[in-house]
């Protein structure tokens, strides 16, 4: 399988949306209500590309490259979560969509998180998928910020596969396709030039000022499920189940023989999950 076979079922497009000045690329397929994919640190949409055709079957599907990565424009200024917070809006408000269901997948959920707080009109529902953001883990900042940075210094792919593989809990899951995707991005002269700002919430005085609080978790009002691998390399299990009890009626579901990507090495078993949940959220609205 491929990511090519992967979306071959669906139509869909793949261009670039001018989300409040910045260059955005995106992925779209279906119709119905609005999905957006979120990814995580150093990511791209292609994290999704096992769970757009499942989704477009029943609702219109956004996954994209968020602010300073994959494809999408690098600002030169460090990429902290209210700038994130930002470029979704502003690529809501682009592609006319005053209300969507966020997934976000590490990164990609601490993002979804702030905005449901936030912006809780423009949160229809929230999937939290090893979601980061809760808590600053020495050890974990240094293995995610020293991982990424040698794999972008050096052209050597063995180096990429590496931090492909260090998101899985089975290594087959890190795909030669991915680690080639990500290896050409890794190496494009903005993506190298803006690596220090990518990395930002990796050090430890920025990161605390961005943590999602107990608080403000909270103040989560929409339906809320929280996907977590039982094997993630990120973050203990304790951390989903201090988010579930954080979150107001949130559900927490835990998987086992996974790491840190459950829509993707999980998928056959996220992707039923994730519309259960999504329809349970629409029928409620």
């Amino acid at each position: 399988m491929s990511i090519w076979t992967d979306l071959t079922p669906v139509p869909f497009s793949l261009s670039y949306v001018d989300a409040g000045g910045v260059r955005t690329r995106s992925l779209q397929a279906g119709q119905g209500e609005v999905v957006v994919f979120l990814h995580g640190t150093s990511g791209h949409l292609e994290a999704f590309s096992r769970n757009v055709v499942p989704h477009a079957e029943h609702y219109a599907i956004h996954a994209i490259d968020m602010l300073g990565h994959g494809y999408t424009d690098k600002p030169a200024h460090p990429y902290e979560i209210p700038l994130y917070v930002e470029h979704l809006v502003a690529y809501l408000d682009a592609v006319g969509v005053e209300r969507a269901h966020i997934v976000g997948e590490s990164l990609g959920g601490w993002v979804g998180a702030r905005t449901a707080v936030e912006h809780p009109e423009r949160v229809a529902s929230l999937q939290l998928l090893a979601a980061g953001g809760t808590v600053a883990n020495p050890e974990v900042m240094k293995r995610i910020d020293s991982s990424t940075r040698q794999a972008v210094s050096t052209d050597d792919i063995e180096l990429t596969r590496k931090r492909m593989r260090l998101l899985m809990a089975s290594e087959e899951d890190a795909t030669e396709e991915l680690v080639e995707v990500r290896h050409r991005i890794y190496h494009e002269p903005d993506f190298v030039a803006n690596i220090d700002n990518l990395l930002s919430l990796q050090k430890m005085e920025i990161r605390q000022r961005n943590l999602l609080t107990r608080e403000q978790m909270g103040r989560i009002s929409c339906p809320t499920l929280i996907v977590w691998g039982r094997k993630n390399p990120f973050g203990d299990v304790p951390e989903a189940e201090a988010m579930h009890e954080a979150i107001p009626g949130s559900r927490l579901e835990l998987f086992d023989d996974c790491g840190h990507w459950p829509q993707h090495e999980r998928a056959a078993i996220y992707n039923p999950l994730s519309l259960e949940f999504l329809a349970k959220s629409v029928a409620a609205t």
